[in-house]
């Protein structure tokens, strides 16, 4: 079934190259083959991602499964090394489904609603152009996950860096090109540090696959070496995580970002950092890991209280979101940072509980701007629960999802990364790692509270009979438009939940709960890699 991983890249991106074929383009007809398209390619991409599932050996998971390895450039020994194991076989699961669902909610919107995005209209907000975009996203996040050469790991990680700020820069809010090119500053920054550590690490070893380097554990590289490659690969992975203080182009790229994007960018993207850490950094560089572990911890730390203050701070609904994803990552990096088993499966578990708690959120916070025109959260007036009763049920559901509620997904990451604090690694300083989790400790506490103070202002109180639309006014260069006033109006036939919101819901909410309850589900998949990749017995 080596088949597989070559399907999961190829039909994505030949759905791309389906899409610049000319037919239909602005016709009534054009629009349903789009749809149809959009529907059908992502579809049949997770299909294959089912069929990978079921197909991988589980009693076998720390073994790199469903493996393909052809010459890519013979005359420097690259070459094009695929693969799955435990780790990477979630990420890849949870990146085909939520490109499926950002689809299915693409497609199926009302006229007024996401569905307009895959319409042709006077004017047009490039819907071609969007799936074709989302595609091509699809098709480097499953490569990132799937790479199993330095080299092309790097290849795909940089792949998803254009569609992406496309994604922002011409879908997304008023402010949305400052936020893209924010995006894309950052992240090519970061990506040039992370290319010089990956060449320290093929200069030092003579090697490229990264299969070779994790069973080495760092054999042929001094621990200078390793130290100076850590933090440079680091570095560029923790752009992408995004770490505290490198986190500053996200808040704005998630707000600015339409639902779709932030759904995929929060879901998606910033696992790829940390899914580094695991695939790279850590097992490749183990005397570096061990060095700059404690660093990597405060960071964390600083990361887990600092995102929770902020969002503290917020009034808009996204903007909160966006920092709160900082905050989790920050557990993410802490579990990583103990270097042991429990506290790396944490970090692990964490990586797939936060892209579906936080899909979910930053899903629904769409249909709340679809409703009410604005997530502005003093301006949406609180009482949603009384107005939309399902849509602030299930607003809550995510929050307290979120907020690490014991029961659902978000829970075990948390608890298992501070369970790896309290008895970190040998050589690690044990009174500093209690020092971090009692301050990962702090942060569950600010979490509730700000997802608490949300609540009680968007879906609790009084009733608001109103809502805010913005009149959009043209601004000069590049016919942008933003908010220049705003008009209240009714909103009594605002609709509650639709069909085609459950559609891309459930299967969230439902794996939200199975991680929840049977965390083994995912434990199982993880904990024999993370024991070959720390060399424990």
């Amino acid at each position: 079934m080596n088949w597989v991983l070559i399907a999961l890249l190829g039909v994505p991106l030949a759905g791309a190259a389906a899409l610049l074929a000319p037919f239909g383009r602005d016709t009534a007809a054009g629009g349903r083959l789009l749809q149809a398209q959009a529907l059908a390619v992502s579809g049949v991409t997770f299909a294959l991602s089912v069929v990978l599932a079921a197909g991988f050996d589980y009693g076998d998971a720390a073994r790199v499964q469903f493996s393909t390895d052809l010459a890519w450039v013979p005359g420097l020994d690259l070459r094009f090394h695929l693969g799955v194991d435990g780790i990477s076989l979630p990420l890849v699961v949870l990146t085909t489904l939520l490109v499926f669902l950002c689809s299915v909610y693409l497609c199926w919107g009302r006229a007024d609603g996401p569905g307009q995005l895959l319409r042709p209209k006077t004017g047009g907000n490039r819907p071609r152009a969007l799936v074709f975009t989302l595609l091509v996203l699809e098709v480097g996040m499953i490569g990132t996950f799937v790479a199993l050469d330095l080299l092309l790991f790097f290849v795909f990680f940089e792949v998803v860096l254009i569609p992406m700020y496309f994604v922002i820069a011409v879908w997304g809010g008023h402010a949305r090109r400052a936020a893209a090119i924010k995006f894309i500053l950052y992240t090519l920054l970061g990506s040039v540090v992370l290319l010089l550590g990956l060449l320290l690490i093929w200069a030092q070893t003579g090697t490229l696959d990264m299969i070779a380097l994790a069973r080495a554990q760092g054999t042929g590289m001094s621990s200078s070496a390793q130290v100076l490659a850590f933090i440079a690969v680091g570095i560029g992975l923790a752009v992408k995580t995004p770490m505290w203080p490198l986190h500053t182009w996200l808040p704005a790229a998630h707000t600015e970002a339409p639902t779709v994007g932030s759904v995929l960018l929060a879901g998606v993207l910033l696992k790829m950092g940390t899914y580094g850490f695991a695939r790279i950094a850590i097992p490749v560089l183990p005397d570096g890991a061990a060095a700059m572990a404690p660093w990597l911890g405060a960071f964390a730390v600083i990361g887990i209280i600092y995102g929770s203050l902020a969002c503290l701070a917020q009034r808009d609904l996204k903007r909160m979101i966006a920092y709160s994803s900082i905050g989790h990552m920050g557990f993410v990096l802490l579990g990583f940072a103990t270097l042991t088993p429990v506290g790396v499966n944490g970090a692990l578990f964490g990586n797939i509980a936060h892209g579906l708690i936080t899909a979910l959120l930053f899903f629904i916070a769409g249909a709340i701007k679809d409703r009410y025109g604005t997530t502005d959260m003093p301006s949406l007036g609180g009482g949603m629960l009384s107005r939309l009763p399902h849509l602030g049920s299930l607003l809550t559901f995510a929050a307290v999802a979120s907020l690490g509620m014991p029961g659902l997904a978000g829970f075990w990451g948390e608890m298992l990364a501070l369970l790896g604090a309290y008895a970190p690694a040998a050589g690690l300083s044990r009174p500093l790692y209690l020092t971090f989790m009692a301050l990962g400790g702090l942060g569950t506490v600010l979490t509730a509270a700000y997802f608490l103070l949300m609540l009680s202002r968007v879906t609790h109180g009084r009733s608001v009979e109103t809502v805010h639309a913005p009149v959009l006014a043209a601004v000069g260069g590049g016919g942008g438009s933003r908010p220049r006033a705003v008009l209240r109006v009714g909103i009594a036939r605002v609709r509650d939940v639709t069909g085609y919101e459950l559609a891309a819901w459930v299967p969230l909410i439902a794996l939200i709960l199975l991680l929840g309850l049977w965390p083994k589900t995912l434990l199982l998949v993880t904990g024999p890699v993370v024991q070959t990749l720390l060399g424990a017995p």
